[in-house]
């Protein structure tokens, strides 16, 4: 007898409805599945076996296929466990085979029936209420990850034998979800607050800036002068995040196995912080089956890379297309995944080998040839993706020992990069532009409309500063960015001053 069940299957973060096919014929006692499976589903033929036998069930005589359609797409994880031992049950006449096909089922077995949590089921409860599935059945442990997903129904069951209960219509049981439009009111959880860091107030601008406006940043000074301390504050003044920005982050942490048990959705914008000895693979994604790497985990967030020219060269070059483009296509033998990764690259390194090039106290003992190779590590192609370079000079002790005057917190900046967010996604509604970071050369002309005096100082710095044409549509944009925080509609002269002032590494005189 034939029995049919539906499940899904995800590839990057996008789910694909699957159907599972049962059939149980005469012959020598086998078990097959098919259907392009990778390993963890081969294995599960024991697990669904024993799950079978120990829920108290006779598990079925004969010659076993199961058939996982389309056959062209490739299948992977260990949640097609329940819809394949549901479906067996149904082709010997325990389960009904219309009640069967109203939900989609997805959950791994244990050997004693019960049922553990899996990887993906957001992005597995969000793809199918897109594909117009009604209701679904997932293990108890995913419920509060998938608690949000408004339009489908989800029930939640902790055993194999309580999922036949529900579906031979032995049990009332209710769907588990709120079945409400997720609204969450942001509230700064961080431990971290822009108040600890003492002084820095032109470098804390500058990371208000580069807020505001999407831009990438490096921070450059000697050991102990506060970049890591800087960097990690960047997340905490930051816009909140939107709906649609919570549910995407949590797609990809929730493929990746990484989302909290007691959260379910990631609230707060990712911060991630590779050490300069991480591989390709795990910055970009990759493994035999692709996962999504640590470009991807800091979608929608910041990714901070400390000691930048310790990282590897091919490393760094594969930020290139990234920060371009926003996403990233990982292609193995297996297959190939795109996965979203618009981060925001907070990158900070010592301004020499020694790292008191420039200290005013302590005395730097690198040769300029050594200075200049250290430099070379970062190309320029590279560099050309940062918009604002900022130097973060040592502290003397009249500033560390400074108890009375505290800065701004982190939430009063926040809420001036919110006030500028706000008028870019107004300007920009007619365009895909999301910040001005992105702003192309067409959109430079029509959006940074400069004063008479803006214009002159412009001009001014391109022939004696030695600004260079690339580094000319970054002080546009980063200019931009400023005169959006005064909400002011044209570009003048302070603002292309203080954007010209975040282009240190176009210097000729810091270069050498």
């Amino acid at each position: 007898m034939i029995a049919k069940s539906l499940s899904c299957t995800v590839i990057g973060i996008d789910a694909y409805k699957v159907d599972v096919e049962s059939d149980i014929a005469q012959g020598l006692p086998a078990f097959n599945i098919i259907g392009l499976p990778d390993t963890a589903i081969r294995e599960s033929r024991d697990r669904i076996k024993f799950a079978i036998k120990n829920s108290g069930y006779r598990f079925p005589d004969g010659k076993i296929t199961v058939n996982l359609a389309p056959a062209n797409i490739r299948k992977e994880g260990s949640g097609f466990d329940l819809p394949i031992a549901l479906s067996l049950l149904c082709a010997v006449g325990i389960i009904n085979q219309n009640r069967l096909l109203e939900f989609a089922i997805c959950g791994e077995l244990s050997l004693d029936g019960r049922l553990k949590e899996i990887k993906g089921a957001l992005p597995i409860s969000i793809g199918l209420k897109e594909k117009g599935i009604q209701n679904l059945i997932l293990p108890k442990k995913n419920l509060i990850e998938v608690s949000n997903v408004n339009g489908i129904k989800i029930y939640t069951i902790e055993s194999l034998n309580e999922g036949v209960n529900f579906l031979n219509n032995r049990s009332d049981m209710k769907p588990q979800n709120r079945n409400t439009r997720l609204k969450i009111k942001y509230k700064s959880k961080y431990r971290r607050d822009f108040t600890d860091v003492k002084g820095q107030e032109h470098v804390k601008r500058g990371l208000e800036v580069a807020s505001s406006g999407g831009h990438n940043a490096l921070l450059i000074g000697p050991p102990g002068s506060g970049k890591s301390m800087l960097a990690k504050r960047v997340p905490t003044i930051l816009s909140e995040m939107t709906v649609e920005e919570i549910l995407e982050t949590s797609k990809i942490h929730s493929v990746a196995g990484l989302l909290s048990p007691n959260k379910g959705l990631i609230l707060n914008r990712p911060f991630r912080n590779p050490h300069h000895t991480i591989s390709d693979a795990a910055l970009a994604g990759g493994g035999t089956n692709p996962m999504p790497g640590e470009i991807s985990l800091a979608h929608n967030g910041v990714l901070f890379l400390d000691e930048l020219p310790e990282f590897k060269r091919n490393v760094l070059e594969l930020l290139r297309q990234p920060i371009e483009d926003g996403k990233i296509r990982i292609s193995r033998v297996k297959g190939s995944n795109i996965y979203p990764c618009r981060f925001m690259l907070i990158a900070a390194l010592n301004p020499c080998p020694c790292g008191y090039f420039t200290d005013p106290k302590k005395e730097c003992h690198c040769t300029p040839y050594q200075i200049q190779r250290y430099l070379s590590k970062i190309s320029g192609p590279l560099l050309d993706r940062i918009d604002i370079h900022l130097n973060v000079p040592r502290l003397n002790y009249d500033q560390l020992s400074e108890k009375s005057r505290k800065g701004e917190t982190s939430e009063v900046i926040r809420k001036r990069v919110n006030k500028a967010r706000k008028i870019q996604e107004k300007r920009y509604k007619s365009d895909s532009i999301v910040f001005n970071a992105r702003l192309e050369s067409k959109e430079l002309e029509k959006y940074c409309i400069l004063d008479k005096e803006g214009e002159e100082l412009l001009k001014m710095a391109i022939l004696e500063l030695g600004i260079s044409a690339r580094a000319y549509d970054k002080i546009l944009k980063v200019a931009r960015t400023i005169a959006d925080l005064e909400e002011k509609e044209t570009i003048e002269a302070s603002h292309i001053s203080e954007a010209i002032s975040y282009r240190s590494l176009d210097r000729d005189f810091w270069m050498m």
